[in-house]
C-alpha cells in the first residue's frame, strides 16, 4: 500500500499536500512542536500555521513544485492596462458547506484581510480597489503598476462572505485575542480537505473533501496533526511509530534517529532569516531599567549589541553547525548580490567602548522576548545571546514563551508590545521587496499604511522606504537589484536589525516512507511512498 507525499519543508504554501499510487486509503500522522491556534486564516502570519490552513483554504493563485505562481481559485488572469489585473474566476466551486463560490468572496476576502485585526493587511496594496465585473470575474485597480501583485498573494486565502456574516466572523481574529472567535475554531474554505475536528493543543483531524474542483492527488483518509513541544516525547513518538513525521529534529537526537533503524533524518536549507529586533520608536523602552528614554534610539547601542553577537559561536555551539550565519535580513537564495555583504566581525572591547560612549559604561537591563517552539533551538539561541551581551555590563531579562503566547505579546493591537525579540522572517512572495517593504519600512507611512505591518520595533529610515517603492516598479532586473542592495546597505548603517542565521531543516521521518528529493537546492521537498 502506498502513498506519495512531498513535504513543504521551507516554504508557506502547503504542508502536507500529497501525491499517491492508486492504492487502499491510509492515515498519516504528523507532528510539530508548535501548536495550532487559530484556523482563521488571517490570524497570524506564520508559515507552519499557513501551511496547515492551506488545506482547507485557498488564494486565488498557488505554487506549483517548481515554485512557480499556478492558478487556483483564479483560473486565469491578465493586465489589460498597466494598473489593471483582470481574474476570471473558476466556475463550479463550492465551499465545504455548500456554498458556492464567487466574486463576491473575493471582494469580502479583500476587505477582511485588510481590516483592523488581521497580520496579513501588506499582501493587498493598500491603494487597490477590488471591483466585480460579474460574478466569476473581478477587476482589480492599483495607482501604479505592480508586477509583483500575485506573487504577494502566497498566504493571502478566501473566506466565504455568507459563512463570515452568518457566524458574526466578519472581523478577522487577531493574535492576542483572548476569546476564541467561531472563525478560529472552525473552517469553511474551499480547499482539497476538510476539518473533522481540532483540539488547540490537543490534535487536529483533516479529511479529504470529496467535492472539491481539483483532481486529487493522494488516497489518505486522513491527516491527524498532533502538537508535541516535549522534544523528548516528540523524538519518542516517531521512534515507537506512533506517527510518522516529526518536525524539527532536536539537533541533539539526529544522530540517534539516524541510528535507530527505524526512522532517519532529512536535512537541507531553509528560506527563513532569524534576527534580533529592537524597539527603536517609544520614548522609553517598556521592558528596562532605563526611564525617560530609550537606549536603543541611539545607534551606539545597537551598534554595541551587533558587536557583541558571535554567529559563528551560535552556530558552532547551539545549532552544531547546521546554520549558515547571514549579514543581510534575507537568505542569500533569494537575493543575487547577497555575496557584495560580509558581516561585521563580534568585538566585545569595542562594543563596551560603545555603550560609555552612549552614556551606559555599566549596561542596562532589558527584556528579551523569544518562542520556544518556533525555530530550531530558538531558546538556546536566545539564551546564548543573553550570555553574549552579558559580557559588556547589559543584563537580558529572557522571556521565552510557547509561540501562541510570544506572538500573542508581541502583536498586541494598539502597540507592538515588546523591547527586545528574536523573530525569524521568509518573504512570502520569496523577493526582497517583501523585507524591505513589511519588515524594514516606516510603520508611520499615511499613504501605504501596510508598510511595516511587522516592523516590530518600529525602525523608520524615509530615504529606505523611498527606494523600496522604486524596487516594487523597476522591472529591469539588473537595477533592481542595485535598489535592492542600496537598500540593505541603509539598514546594516543603521543597524536596524541583527540578523543572526539561517537555521537548516531537520525532519524526522519512519522508514515506512521512502522519499526522493528535489533536485533543488533552495528547497526542501521530498515526494514520499509510504507503506504499511
Amino acid at each position: 500500500m502506498a502513498v506519495r507525499h512531498p513535504l513543504f519543508a521551507a516554504i508557506t504554501f502547503s504542508l502536507l499536500a500529497f501525491v499517491t499510487e492508486p492504492a487502499s486509503s491510509q492515515s498519516l500522522r504528523y507532528a510539530n512542536q508548535g501548536d495550532l491556534k487559530s484556523l482563521d486564516p488571517y490570524t497570524l502570519r506564520e508559515t507552519t500555521t499557513t501551511a496547515h490552513q492551506s488545506h482547507v483554504y485557498e488564494g486565488l493563485v498557488a505554487r506549483d513544485r517548481n515554485l512557480k505562481t499556478i492558478p487556483a481559485l483564479a483560473e486565469s488572469w491578465e493586465t489589460p492596462e498597466p494598473t489593471r489585473w483582470r481574474f476570471h474566476l473558476r466556475h463550479n466551486v463550492t465551499f465545504h458547506n455548500g456554498d458556492p463560490f464567487t466574486a463576491d468572496d473575493v471582494i469580502f476576502s479583500a476587505a477582511r484581510v485588510r481590516a483592523t485585526g488581521s497580520n496579513f493587511t501588506s499582501v493587498i496594496p493598500p491603494d487597490a480597489k477590488f471591483i466585480k465585473v460579474d460574478d466569476f470575474t473581478v477587476d482589480v485597480v492599483l495607482s501604479s503598476p505592480n508586477p509583483i501583485l500575485i506573487s504577494q498573494w502566497d498566504g493571502w486565502l478566501i473566506m466565504d462572505k455568507k459563512w463570515c456574516e452568518e457566524h458574526n466572523a466578519v472581523a478577522p481574529t487577531p493574535a492576542s485575542a483572548t476569546t476564541p472567535s467561531y472563525a478560529s475554531l472552525n473552517e469553511n474554505g474551499t480547499g482539497p480537505f476538510t476539518i473533522e475536528s481540532h483540539q488547540p493543543g490537543v490534535k487536529t483531524v483533516f479529511k479529504p473533501y470529496p467535492k472539491w474542483w481539483g483532481k486529487p492527488e493522494h488516497n489518505l483518509k486522513e491527516i491527524v496533526f498532533t502538537p508535541i513541544a516535549s522534544d523528548a516525547t516528540r523524538v519518542a513518538a516517531l521512534l515507537s511509530g506512533e506517527v510518522d513525521v516529526i518536525e524539527p529534529v532536536p539537533i541533539q537526537d539526529i544522530q540517534r534517529v539516524n541510528a535507530s533503524g527505524v526512522a532517519k533524518v532529512l536535512s537541507g536549507p531553509e528560506l527563513r532569516t532569524l534576527f534580533l529586533g529592537f524597539d527603536q520608536s517609544r520614548d522609553e523602552l517598556l521592558y528596562s531599567n532605563v526611564k525617560g528614554k530609550n537606549p536603543f534610539k541611539d545607534i551606539r547601542v545597537r551598534q554595541a549589541f551587533f558587536k557583541a553577537i558571535d554567529v559563528d559561536l551560535i552556530k558552532s555551539r547551539v545549532m552544531r553547525g547546521l546554520s549558515t550565519p547571514t549579514a543581510l535580513m534575507i537568505a542569500p537564495e533569494l537575493f543575487s548580490l547577497s555575496k557584495d555583504f560580509t558581516r561585521e566581525k563580534p568585538d566585545v572591547d569595542a562594543a563596551k567602548k560603545l555603550l560609555s560612549e552612549a552614556g551606559y559604561p555599566d549596561g542596562f537591563e532589558v527584556t528579551l522576548d523569544c518562542p520556544n517552539d518556533r525555530y530550531v533551538n530558538d531558546a538556546a539561541i536566545c539564551q546564548a545571546v543573553v550570555g553574549m551581551l552579558a559580557r559588556i555590563g547589559v543584563k537580558v531579562d529572557l522571556l521565552a514563551q510557547p509561540k501562541a503566547l510570544f506572538f500573542a505579546k508581541v502583536l498586541k493591537p494598539g502597540g507592538y508590545k515588546t523591547s527586545f525579540y528574536m523573530l525569524g522572517w521568509q518573504p512570502s512572495s520569496q523577493d526582497s521587496h517583501n523585507v524591505l517593504h513589511d519588515l524594514m519600512g516606516c510603520r508611520d507611512d499615511a499613504k501605504d499604511t501596510t508598510r511595516g505591518e511587522s516592523n516590530l520595533g518600529g525602525y523608520c529610515n524615509k530615504e529606505f522606504d523611498a527606494i523600496t517603492d522604486k524596487v516594487l516598479v523597476e522591472t529591469d532586473p539588473a537595477k533592481r537589484d542595485q535598489l535592492i542592495k542600496q537598500a540593505f546597505q541603509i539598514g546594516i548603517k543603521d543597524y536596524a536589525y541583527i540578523p543572526l542565521h539561517q537555521q537548516a531543516l531537520a525532519w524526522g521521518v519512519s522508514n515506512k516512507v521512502k522519499l526522493t528529493q528535489r533536485a533543488d537546492n533552495q528547497v526542501l521537498l521530498y515526494w514520499a511512498t509510504k507503506s504499511e
